[in-house]
């Protein structure tokens, strides 16, 4: 399935392309009832692409509504397991079918590879749906040793209608993670896209409906943050959200929580993850291959990426020459073109914010080892500084682009003390040649994921989230994931043959 086209079979593809345009909701596209729109843009080219439907509270009210009535009416939390499991394995199979052009639709939009998209994004979002599909009924509940009086059961029921928040760097796996163990859990969902690459969001729940998900129950509303996030945040309908993005604004879907329902927010948000090279280090050009690989795959624009590289000072120039060679692999260039591996920055905006953190690298003087250039079309080459403190901007901030800070230590406790110090605390790797050191590192250091002698996420059995400011409520991926879009419910069943009189003295 991860099979790569030429670059003239994608350009096809995306020359007779059509773009959705409206919001999905109950079964149908439907324009905003303002009838307002946004354009959408071709990060890579400044071209446009189409006018969105540009929602607002009103649409939200309208969507919620429908999901309220798929939820209430049990069309689909109601169905047997493996009737939700076969429909969603059959939504799975529809994206399979149209991998290409979605692959090329999120290319389009997000100014990602089609390379990444074709060979990680559509093939890890169809995994992912399938991996909740299949657990659906393998998800057991649960007794409890009261006694001979009593039967006791713990069960799971869907929480209700779910609000999902997406960010923009991973617009189909985002949903995916989201998505699969809420429709598996059997909840009703309303997806707000980022208003900058709504294109796939769209197109798939528009394959979702085909596949035989009711109407109603996989609902996408397009617009701001302002416009339609907010009131999916304070909407005494919306029973639980699912965010993803920065911090700044997860906190503010905890506030939205507390004015209205106190539904429950599980936030997926930053990150300043360090990458630990211990002087022992096995395979340094190993290393240097997979820290290469987690900075700047999908041009940094990942909370898990890794964008501090805390190293040894004994290793360091080692290190440093062998990543040049990994470096000169990832070429930079059309998205479309399968051989490049470095596309755009998603929109101009952040391209700014981005090219503002290589002018504070340059204003203090520091060491650009690699890249620091820009190209038009918001492209930024693969960049790494040298000498970065543990008081640098570059050393404390999410810049969320293909930056990589290099900062030395000399010993095990000074390298924990580093990358612990941060706001974040979402992932780290860690290297070296010692068992004993991979344990006390993982351990030490304040994160969600720790991966060791290597870069990643785990897979779709294993949960991901973070620590202190880059997470809270809960984690995506894996069975973990269910339990935040369900209730626990305790059934107390009374089977003793004592009157009511005698149970209660």
């Amino acid at each position: 399935m991860r099979d790569l086209l030429t670059a003239a079979e994608y350009a096809a593809i995306a020359q007779s392309m059509s773009y959705p345009s409206n919001a999905f909701i109950n079964g149908s596209f439907k324009p905003a009832l303002s009838g307002n729109t946004f354009a959408t843009i071709n990060p890579a080219t400044g071209e446009f692409l189409t006018d969105v439907a540009a929602c607002a509270s009103e649409d939200v009210d309208y969507a919620v509504g429908k999901a309220k009535e798929a939820f209430d009416d049990g069309r689909w939390r109601l169905l047997a397991p493996g009737e939700r499991k076969a429909v969603l394995l059959k939504f799975a199979k529809l994206l399979e079918n149209n991998r290409h052009e979605l692959a090329v639709l999120e290319s389009l939009d997000s100014g990602k590879p089609v390379r990444e998209c074709q060979m990680v994004d559509v093939p890890d979002t169809i995994h992912t749906l399938r991996w909740h599909a299949e657990i659906i009924d393998k998800l057991y509940d649960h007794t409890a040793p009261v006694g001979n009086d009593a039967l006791t059961m713990v069960v799971r029921e869907p929480i209700g209608v779910v609000g999902c928040v997406l960010p923009w760097n991973f617009p189909l796996l985002m949903l995916a993670w989201k998505i699969g163990p809420a429709l598996a859990s059997g909840c009703s969902v309303i997806v707000k896209p980022a208003e900058q690459t709504s294109l796939t969001t769209l197109r798939v729940a528009e394959l979702a409906f085909e596949a035989g998900v009711p109407a109603g129950v996989l609902n996408i509303v397009t617009g701001t943050g302002k416009e339609v996030g907010e009131p999916i945040g304070l909407h005494k309908d919306v029973d639980m959200i699912s965010f993803t993005g920065s911090t700044a604004t997860g906190r503010r879907f905890l506030h939205y929580s507390a004015d209205s329902n106190l539904k429950r927010v599980v936030l997926e948000c930053g990150g300043k993850n360090p990458a630990v090279v211990m002087d022992d280090a096995e395979d340094l050009d190993l290393v240097a291959e997979h820290i290469v690989n987690g900075a700047f795959w999908n041009m940094g624009e990942n909370c898990s990426a890794t964008s501090r590289l805390l190293v040894h000072e004994s290793v360091k120039a080692e290190l440093l020459e062998r990543m040049g060679a990994y470096i000169r692999e990832w070429k930079m260039g059309d998205p479309l073109d399968p051989q490049n591996r470095v596309g755009a920055l998603v929109s101009s905006d952040h391209f700014e914010k981005v090219k503002s953190y290589l002018e504070y690298a340059i204003a203090g003087k520091l060491d650009v080892v690699y890249g620091g250039d820009t190209q038009d079309g918001a492209f930024v080459q693969p960049t790494v500084i040298d000498g970065v403190d543990r008081d640098s901007r570059l050393f404390q901030e999410e810049i969320f682009g293909p930056v990589l800070s290099v900062t030395t230590f000399t010993s095990i406790s000074e390298a924990i003390a580093l990358a612990n110090d941060t706001a974040y605390g979402l992932a780290a790797s860690v290297y070296t040649g010692s068992l004993r050191k991979a344990i006390k590192l993982a351990r030490e250091i304040r994160a969600g994921i720790v991966t060791v002698n290597c870069f990643g996420e785990g897979d779709a059995s294993t949960p991901f989230g973070g620590y202190k400011e880059s997470g809270f409520g809960g984690r995506d991926k894996s069975v973990f994931a269910h339990d935040q879009y369900t209730e626990i419910k305790t059934i107390w069943i009374d089977v003793s043959d004592r009157s009511v009189d005698e149970t209660v003295k």
